[in-house]
Order: structure tokens, then C-alpha cells, then sequence
């Protein structure tokens, strides 16, 4: 059995866990790729995100090919079948290695006795391929989302919502954020150019840019120094609206994995910065990403709802509030979103932004203000969020963001731009 083989039947199990145990891939795949090689873990990445991202297409395929589905017991091979499909349409792995690897992947599954299936199944499509692929993008599985998640956005974005779906299903870009304490980015960009990496700054992020294409950090200038730190244009704009001076007392709340954190700390060296998050485990890379750049802020574990419980009575002068949302504007970098998340997921999640946003307040300062932003597009999340909050806060002001309407700014996804993502800032009255 060779380690390649191995490596379709890892996917299919991980792919498994996301469907049909509701587990996140950017939870379990971590474990998987630190006991593989480098390149085979960038196999098993490719593999189970391809797969999700192109789900419903695999499926409706499948239900072309196969009489009746394999449940139960065999389930795990069903994905397997997805896995091989999406190496013949997707990848440039030769059709041959394809189809043979994975065929052989159902002994390291223990389902020898469906060598037979998952090799007809495989050759069949091959036969076929032009065909049934046409036939599929007839329906609506040609937009790789769920219904639910279709509807929503024609309803909230009819001129936009396919320029959306367009970019959630493409590969995402990588974007770099700059470390102004270390280099200009002009400076760091010729750094690169001689390292032999090509990249195109932006033009509205001064720190921004983006690789031609992706790259591994340890072919970075000056990574692990803290010369540059991996970050998205629409993520890297919430820092720069949220504009942190030096001497200032700043909450950062869900702050993991820290890239807001330090970005602050970049802008405004001497401010101090409380980052806070729910999550114990991810607070983890708050303190890995505070370290690589040399910097300090007062990390805690807490939760949004709860301020008194971490902060006491404690105020701020500005506070950055990355609110748990939905993260459907960045279903490119996480394609499982699509099958995790479920229509009933929004109305929660606006009542716990709510929550969140009700608590924080009263630890804002008189003059203060408040960034809040969200990976969504959705507005239930968004502007209907912050139209809401105005209306019940007589003391808060909303700003106008470049680009912007009264309640906020709404990016969408672009293919070579940043994610999706809402900003609004408030400002606490005297």
C-alpha cells in the first residue's frame, strides 16, 4: 500500500467527519497535516477543500452514476468516490494515478470487498465525464451552495448574489499585511521581488498586498521575525477604522487568532491592548502570533456576554468587536461553512451579536468608539444589527465609512480582492 493511497482515504475520513458529524474542517485537519509530510498534507488540504467546495456537484453526479447511495458502514466510501471524481475534473493529477490510488484506498479503508464498485463507478464517469458534467450544470447545483444559503442572498443582494457565489467558489488569494515597525512595504515588496516572489500591493490598504500566487511562510523575508504577518485586505481594514493611537486603552474582543491584535499594536505601539476571547485553545494563537512579533498585550479568556466577569468596570477608548457571525463572507477560505451552517443558525447569531453589543457599551469611554465587523453578508447581521442598536442607544452616533451608507459599509467577496465583510463604527456621545 503506498503513502499516496493513503492519503485519498485520510481525505475521505475527514470529509466524513465534516457531513456527517458537523465537525469543522479547520478544527480536525491541523492534527491530520502535523503527522504528514509537507507536500502530503497540502494533498489532503487540496482534496477535502476541493471536495467541499464542489459538493453538490459530486453528489449529483454520484446520483447519476450509482442506483442507490452507500450508507451506513459504508458511507466513508461514498466520500472516497467524491475524493477520485474531484482529482479527474479538478486537478492535474494524471487520470491513471487517479483513478488507481483511490480504488486501492478502499483496502486501507477496509472495504475490499467494494474495490469492484468504486472502480466501475470511477470508469464510468471517465466514459462519461462531458455528458454528465453538462447535464449537471443545468440545475441549480451549479452554484455549490445550499438552497437556503442561495435564497437568502438573492432575496438581500439581487443585482450581487452571483458575483458572490462566483467568488465563495473560487481558490481565495494570499494576502499579506506588512509590519510597519519593520519595513515599508515598498521596502518588504523588494525584499520579495529578489526572493523571487511576485506581488501587487493595494491601493486603498497601505500595508496590503497580495501574491501573485500563494506561498509557503517560510519563503517569506523575514517571517518568522515578524517582518510580515498573513492577513486578508478586508480583515486588515477593520484595524485601520478602527484607527488606535498610541496611550490609549483598546478591548480587543474575539480576538483569535490575534491578527487584529498585532495589527493594532503595528499602528499604535504604546496602546494598551486587551485581547479577549471564548475560546481557551484559540487563545493559544493570540499569544504565537503576539511573541513571532515580539509584542505584548493583557490576553484573557472571557466571554463577550460577560464583561464584568474579566473586566470589572473597566472602560475603553476604543473597542474592536469582530462579532461571531455566520461567515459567509469568507466561504472561500472556509468551504465547509456551506454544510455547517444552517438557516435557523442566523436568527441565533444575531440575537448572541445583540447580546454582545448590549454588554460592551456601557465599558465604552464618553467620546469612545466602537468598530463593529463581521465576516457576513447578510444583513440580518449587519446593517439590520446596527440600525437596530441606534435605535435603542440614543447616546450612539454612527460614523460614516468611506463608501459606506449611514448603518455601515458592506464588502462583498471579490475573486483577487478581499473577503466579504461589514464594518460599522460608533461613536459614544460625551
Amino acid at each position: 500500500m503506498t503513502k499516496s493511497t493513503n492519503l485519498r482515504s485520510l481525505s475521505a475520513q475527514l470529509i466524513e467527519r465534516v457531513i456527517d458529524k458537523g465537525e469543522s474542517l479547520s478544527a480536525i485537519l491541523p492534527a491530520t497535516q502535523k503527522k504528514l509530510a509537507d507536500k502530503d498534507g497540502a494533498l489532503v488540504q487540496e482534496l477535502c477543500f476541493g471536495v467541499l467546495r464542489t459538493l453538490p456537484q459530486l453528489e449529483a453526479l454520484i446520483g447519476k452514476l450509482m442506483a442507490r447511495p452507500l450508507n451506513g458502514k459504508q458511507r466513508v466510501l461514498h466520500y472516497l468516490i467524491m475524493v477520485g471524481l474531484y482529482q479527474l475534473i479538478y486537478t492535474r493529477v494524471p487520470a491513471h494515478a487517479a483513478l488507481a490510488e483511490t480504488v486501492a484506498s478502499a483496502e486501507v479503508l477496509k472495504r475490499t470487498n467494494l474495490k469492484g464498485l468504486l472502480n466501475g463507478v470511477l470508469r464510468q464517469f471517465q466514459r462519461q465525464q462531458a455528458e454528465l458534467i453538462a447535464e449537471v450544470d443545468q440545475s441549480v447545483q451549479r452554484y455549490l451552495h445550499p438552497s437556503w444559503l442561495l435564497q437568502r442572498l438573492q432575496q438581500a443582494w439581487p443585482e450581487q448574489w452571483q458575483q458572490i457565489v462566483e467568488a465563495n467558489n473560487q481558490r481565495p488569494p494570499m494576502w499579506l499585511r506588512v509590519n510597519r515597525q519593520h519595513h515599508s512595504r515598498d521596502g518588504w515588496l523588494t525584499l520579495l521581488a529578489e526572493s523571487g516572489t511576485a506581488a501587487v500591493a493595494d491601493e486603498t490598504v497601505p500595508d496590503a498586498l497580495r501574491l501573485e500566487a500563494p506561498a509557503p511562510v517560510g519563503k517569506l523575508p523575514g517571517f518568522a521575525d515578524g517582518w510580515v504577518t498573513v492577513q486578508d485586505l478586508s480583515a486588515q481594514r477593520c484595524t485601520l477604522l478602527l484607527a488606535p493611537e498610541n496611550g490609549e486603552q483598546i478591548l480587543d474582543l474575539c480576538a483569535a487568532p490575534g491578527g487584529k491584535t498585532t495589527h493594532i499594536l503595528e499602528i499604535a505601539p504604546e496602546a494598551q491592548v486587551l485581547a479577549v476571547d471564548v475560546d481557551a485553545q484559540r487563545l493559544t494563537l493570540v499569544k504565537e502570533n503576539l511573541q513571532r512579533l515580539n509584542m505584548h498585550a493583557e490576553v484573557v479568556q472571557g466571554d463577550g456576554r460577560t464583561l464584568q466577569a474579566w473586566c470589572g468596570d473597566r472602560q475603553f477608548d476604543r473597542i474592536l468587536l469582530d462579532a461571531p457571525c455566520s461567515a459567509t463572507g469568507v466561504i472561500r477560505r472556509h468551504p465547509d461553512i456551506k454544510w455547517l451552517r444552517r438557516d435557523r443558525d442566523i436568527a441565533e447569531l444575531a440575537t448572541l451579536q445583540r447580546d454582545i453589543l448590549e454588554a460592551i457599551w456601557p465599558h465604552l469611554k464618553p467620546g469612545g468608539s466602537l468598530l463593529y465587523a463581521t465576516c457576513s453578508v447578510l444583513p440580518e447581521e449587519n446593517d439590520a444589527q446596527i440600525a437596530a442598536f441606534l435605535t435603542r442607544h440614543s447616546d450612539a452616533r454612527a460614523e460614516a465609512l468611506p463608501g459606506g451608507k449611514t448603518s455601515g459599509l458592506q464588502c462583498f467577496p471579490t475573486i483577487e480582492g478581499g473577503d466579504g465583510f461589514f464594518y460599522a463604527k460608533l461613536v459614544k456621545a460625551h
